[in-house]
């Protein structure tokens, strides 16, 4: 999904921001610049403070981009098109356009995430040796030692141990984690089945969750849990992360589920095919009177000489002025055939919806040799897995 906020692109993919990732960057900041530096350095103002605190919060979110890199470079070695990668409030995701279609495929791109964070983190710790000599480490006074480095020394320290961190934590055996993908790709591998494994992946996922969810609560309530510590706000933030984890888990097994169930499953038996197209000609204003005012229907096909030629909604009548609109025609703010996604009757009702999430739209055309055959919309999709489905239990 392309939501965030563009901000360039590294080999033909789409580095988006999402505004919750403002969270994350206050967040850090204030605990580095009101908090971690100013006891490294006692010595240095409160404004040296804040501004390495913003550098290193900004080089945590290029590291983490880095890690979401790795997973895309290595998709697209196994042929899997990577749209575009978004940074948000918990980390950030690689946008496939469809899934692994191989066990091994699933395994490589998954651990290459945490690697490279790994080695993201074990080269900051080398680098804060070049920039501290022997005679500067003082093994029994390690703050004495943080003292004596300097702003980039001081952010190098603190990166590499959170990246190990972070590259550790992405292998807890937790789908949709990477390392819960790992545990997917050799679950696949074992059993042949990928349905099988992702159900067995999300259950463990959800458990994950659900133990962070604990485990922060417990924090919350001021016990001391080793390795995480106590505190409402760390429990807070980890009870945060495994509501995430436990989410996410469940969505992805539910849209495998949807996959699975919609193969074979042509676009004809799904689509509607009961529905109202225009002429290009005609008038804007007959077209909200007698169409947009009296009708559920939001998009209509605009159809000359029984072809497609082009598609008008409700969005493209807003964008005129309604002083305009009594002297405009359907032909003058349509969007061309040539720009609209179609797909055929004959085709996976599977692929219609995996086109209508990656396209973000609500519906698509159903053409067959120039000729509309109807409408498939999201929530045609649904209304047949909810009346044609058996029951699939989700994992607890």
């Amino acid at each position: 999904m392309n939501w965030g906020i563009g901000i360039g692109r590294i080999r033909g993919i789409d580095i988006r921001i999402d505004w919750s990732l403002a969270i994350v960057f206050v967040l850090i900041t204030l605990s580095l610049g009101g908090g971690v530096f100013p006891r490294w350095h006692p010595e240095w103002g409160a404004a040296l403070s804040w501004i390495t605190a913003m550098f290193a919060a900004v080089l945590f979110f290029v590291s983490v981009l880095l890690h979401e890199l790795a997973h895309a470079l290595v998709g697209r070695r196994y042929g899997l098109p990577v749209r575009s990668i978004t940074l948000f409030v918990f980390g950030g995701v690689a946008d496939l356009e469809r899934e692994p279609d191989a066990w091994r495929a699933e395994l490589w791109m998954a651990l290459v995430g945490p690697v490279a964070s790994l080695a993201i983190g074990v080269l900051c710790m080398v680098a804060v040796n070049v920039f501290t000599t022997v005679a500067q480490v003082d093994p029994d006074n390690p703050i004495d030692t943080l003292a004596r480095l300097g702003p980039l020394a001081t952010i190098l320290a603190w990166l590499g141990p959170v990246n190990i961190l972070l590259g550790v934590f992405n292998l807890v055996p937790g789908f949709p984690l990477d390392g819960g993908r790992v545990l997917r790709a050799a679950l696949w591998g074992f059993t042949g089945d990928i349905y099988r494994a992702t159900r067995w992946a999300t259950g463990l996922g959800r458990a994950v969750g659900w133990t962070l969810i604990a485990i922060g609560f417990a924090m919350i309530w001021g016990v001391r849990v080793p390795i995480f510590g106590t505190g409402p706000i760390g429990g807070m933030w980890l009870a945060l992360i495994g509501w995430f984890l436990s989410n996410a888990a469940l969505m992805s097994y539910q849209q495998m589920v949807a996959r699975r169930r919609l193969e074979g499953v042509p676009v004809s038996q799904v689509m509607m095919s009961r529905f109202v197209s225009v002429g290009p000609d005609m008038a804007l204003a007959q077209l909200i009177e007698e169409h947009l005012l009296r009708t559920d229907q939001r998009a209509f096909p605009v159809v000359e000489n029984g072809r497609l030629v082009g598609l008008v909604c409700l969005d493209d009548v807003r964008k005129i002025d309604p002083i305009e609109r009594d002297r405009r025609i359907v032909r003058d703010i349509m969007t061309p055939a040539s720009s609209l996604v179609t797909i055929a009757p004959g085709q996976d009702a599977a692929e219609a919806l995996q086109i209508i999430s990656r396209r973000e739209v609500n519906q698509l055309r159903v053409v067959e040799n120039g000729c509309i055959e109807g409408l498939v919309r999201r929530e045609d999709i649904l209304k047949w897995l909810a009346l044609r489905s058996g029951n699939e239990r989700i994992p607890a």
